[in-house]
């Protein structure tokens, strides 16, 4: 072989190197993005049911019930369009209460709720997650007459 075609094959396994590695990392990047949806969308038949994403909204008041002798815990996320029951099993925030502001991360089931790997709560009376807040916003301006 000759030093031109070395070269030739050089390049053409930097290129391949290249391109495969790309592809790894956007596979990843891909797999591990996390989208936001509210109660709305959830019913709507937006979210994904094969993957994990973020669920957010406000926790309905008296929709609250723990299992006697369990860490696991049922509650009602609504964007006051629409409402999803969540399950969650462990320990909650200091700051997780009714009609406060909630994001959960987790998948759904099968009957249309939502099982909760994690739950995050807002961390002052003034804090809202921003995708709550639009979320929110959203639902009032479709309530409107």
């Amino acid at each position: 072989m000759t030093a031109r075609q070395n070269r030739m094959i050089l390049i053409g396994l930097v290129v391949t190197g290249v391109t495969v590695s790309a592809f790894l990392a956007l596979q990843a990047f891909e797999e591990n993005l996390l989208f936001f949806f509210s109660p709305a969308q959830v019913a709507a038949g937006e979210a994904p049911t094969d993957r994990t994403f973020r669920l957010g909204g406000m926790v309905l008041e008296d929709s609250i019930n723990r299992e006697i002798g369990s860490l696991t815990l049922n509650f009602i996320v609504t964007d006051y369009t629409a409402s999803i029951p969540v399950s969650y099993t462990g320990v909650l925030p200091d700051l997780f209460a009714e009609n406060q502001g909630v994001v959960a991360r987790g998948t759904l089931d099968n009957q249309g709720g939502f099982i909760a790997e994690e739950i995050l709560a807002k961390h002052d009376e003034n804090y809202m997650p921003p995708e709550v807040a639009e979320a929110l916003a959203l639902s009032e301006g479709s309530q409107t007459p």
